[in-house]
């Protein structure tokens, strides 16, 4: 059986990280509670409470990177639209002169061509419904005429998607405001939580922690090669991840959270996945059984679908678990998630 072990931190990278993880604690502890009371639990009872609210946080971190990639994509359009736009009206300011410089000459011949009043109508449309009018111009006037209301409409179309899309935007980016306080409410509630503990309780709580952290060392893979030529790729840019913190909405390379994390391995191995876990799960080939699954496969986590990682071999998942934990390996069957599905891509 092939043993990975991970190359130990130089003292400068261990202390970058554990500076990291400091600052963020200090964060959240400074951040306002909720005004909801808390309960006065026993050491374990903290404990659980702790980490449902981590789990939570990490739900609401998926709902919050749905919201942003959305957000993201809305913003693009919008300014694709408002450019297109643009790009028209300076079209339709060239015809209007055009048609001005007709309607000048005209003008100093005797008159405007009724037809040419076209430029004055409030509904130029109706104007050239009229059989009759187009006949009072020359074949190049009249399509001189036909190309400006055409691309009229097509601005007035153009400016009404670009409206909708900017309404859809502020939807979106109340969404991951929404979703972003939700996060640091239940971080804040959870630091809370933990200063509730004593000094050994959090010190044994950190050990525990660094424990589980300090496993990817030592954890036994078994047979890695089966990973296919694209997903190992996207394997092996994740195993290099291994040891850095886990931080909600990151997506590399110094921090991940869990869809961060394999968005950002399957990124350098030049495929580009959703971003999101839930979409992650409907990509590629489903594999519904835990033994059938081959290394670099993604595993997909909680009922909600809200978790993702990839499957390392005999039994474990290679992961960005949850706040205050770094990218490791884990045993699925102690993350304490239950397994839905994996995905081949």
């Amino acid at each position: 059986m092939a043993s990975h072990r991970r190359p130990k931190q130089s003292n400068a990278a261990y202390a970058t990280v554990l500076t990291a993880a400091t600052a963020a604690a200090v964060a959240i502890s400074t951040q306002s509670a909720s005004a909801d009371p808390l309960p006065d639990p026993d050491k374990k009872g903290v404990q659980a409470q702790v980490d449902r609210l981590y789990e939570e946080a990490t739900q609401a971190t998926e709902k919050y990177n749905g919201a942003k990639e959305s957000a993201d994509k809305l913003k693009k359009q919008v300014n694709d639209l408002q450019e297109t736009a643009a790009r028209k009206q300076g079209d339709l300011n060239t015809l209007r002169t055009q048609l001005g410089s007709v309607a000048t000459a005209q003008y100093r011949s005797g008159g405007i061509d009724p037809s040419v009043q076209l430029l004055l109508s409030t509904d130029p449309d109706a104007y050239l419904e009229q059989a009759a009018g187009l006949d009072r111009l020359s074949a190049r006037q009249s399509q001189t005429l036909q190309t400006f209301l055409s691309q009229q409409r097509a601005l007035t179309q153009q400016r009404t998607q670009a409206a909708g899309k900017l309404k859809a935007l502020q939807e979106s980016r109340t969404e991951v405001a929404a979703q972003k306080k939700k996060i640091q409410s239940k971080l804040a509630k959870a630091q809370q939580l933990l200063n509730t503990m004593t000094a050994k309780e959090r010190s044994e709580r950190a050990a525990e922690e660094e424990r589980a952290n300090r496993s990817s060392e030592r954890v036994d893979l078994g047979n890695e090669a089966s990973a296919s030529g694209r997903a190992a790729a996207a394997f092996s840019a994740a195993k290099s991840r291994v040891g850095l913190p886990y931080v909600w909405g990151a997506t590399g390379p110094s921090s991940f959270d869990c869809s961060g994390l394999t968005s950002w391995a399957f990124q350098q191995a030049g495929i580009s996945i959703p971003r999101t876990s839930q979409a992650q799960a409907n990509v590629g080939t489903r594999i519904n059984s835990l033994s059938a699954l081959q290394p670099g496969d993604l595993i997909i986590m909680r009922t909600d679908l809200s978790h993702v990682g990839f499957y390392a071999g005999n039994g474990q998942i290679l992961h960005a678990p949850k706040p205050g934990a770094q990218v490791r390996y884990e045993s699925i069957a102690r993350s304490g998630m239950p397994f839905m599905w994996g995905v081949r891509m």
